[in-house]
């Protein structure tokens, strides 16, 4: 049975929507009546995306340009009003382990995934404050609850994103704005396809968006699937480093 029930938000701005999960969770906030501001990097993708509901409007911006996001911003206020609801999904996945590292790779995924957060939020914040509204979630991941292989430039950018999260939701509190952190395990989507390794429990990103929509609408600090992944990293973070390290080597066969 289809769900008829309004959601809580009037509006929505999905940074990072052309493709993946951004685009399914954009999909179904549009198919329940939330008036949802798309942006990306990607013209064409985006409109293309943008074209499949009459609830989505594509705003092109890059992530990584705090003046480039206020301008979609500013656009997005003109035509629809604020965003009550504000997903920071935009990132790029780049695997690399110490025989291939670059810190001007790594430094890009900072800048993309944690720098473009950084960005948005200076430019949300002000109003919702004001306004003692809204709702931020912001994407991150479960390789950023421990230190893992092959994941030298992402798995730290998605570290910093939940620890931010966990300080704006301390802060936030007070002003009535909530904070959700979004920890996805592998999700099959084109920025995943060009992984050449095994990734137990993968998900789709029509599976991963409907997990996404549940927890916002319940609330949740944290959304985090499939909670058999979840369940193993959760445990692999309160381990001691002298029983973590030998066990992920084992299993890495590092």
């Amino acid at each position: 049975m289809t769900n008829t029930k309004p959601l809580p938000w009037k509006g929505a701005w999905i940074v990072g929507a052309s493709t993946g999960i951004g685009k399914d969770l954009a999909l179904r906030l549009a198919a329940r009546g939330v008036k949802t501001a798309i942006t990306a990097r990607t013209e064409q993708t985006l409109t293309e995306t943008a074209s499949l509901h009459a609830n989505l409007r594509r705003v092109t911006a890059d992530a990584a340009s705090k003046q480039s996001l206020q301008r979609a911003y500013e656009v997005i206020v003109d035509t629809q009003g604020a965003p009550d609801l504000v997903v920071l999904n935009a990132a790029i996945w780049d695997p690399m382990g110490v025989e291939d590292y670059g810190a001007d790779r790594a430094l890009e995924s900072m800048n993309v995934n944690y720098g473009g957060v950084c960005n948005a939020l200076e430019v949300i914040l002000p109003s919702m404050m004001h306004r003692r509204t809204g709702h931020i979630a912001i994407v991150a991941s479960v390789a950023g609850y421990r230190g893992l292989s092959r994941a030298l430039a992402y798995a730290p950018t998605k570290a910093a994103l939940i620890n931010l999260a966990e300080a704006l939701h301390l802060e936030l509190g007070p002003h009535n704005v909530k904070v959700s952190v979004i920890n996805p395990g592998f999700v099959a989507t084109p920025m995943t396809e060009r992984n050449e390794f095994p990734m137990p429990f993968i998900v789709t990103s029509n599976h991963a968006s409907q997990k996404i929509l549940e927890g916002l609408v319940r609330g949740r600090f944290e959304i985090a699937f499939p909670w058999k992944l979840v369940s193993i990293l959760k445990l692999a973070r309160i381990l001691p480093y002298w029983m973590y390290f030998p066990i992920v080597r084992r299993a890495l066969k590092l």
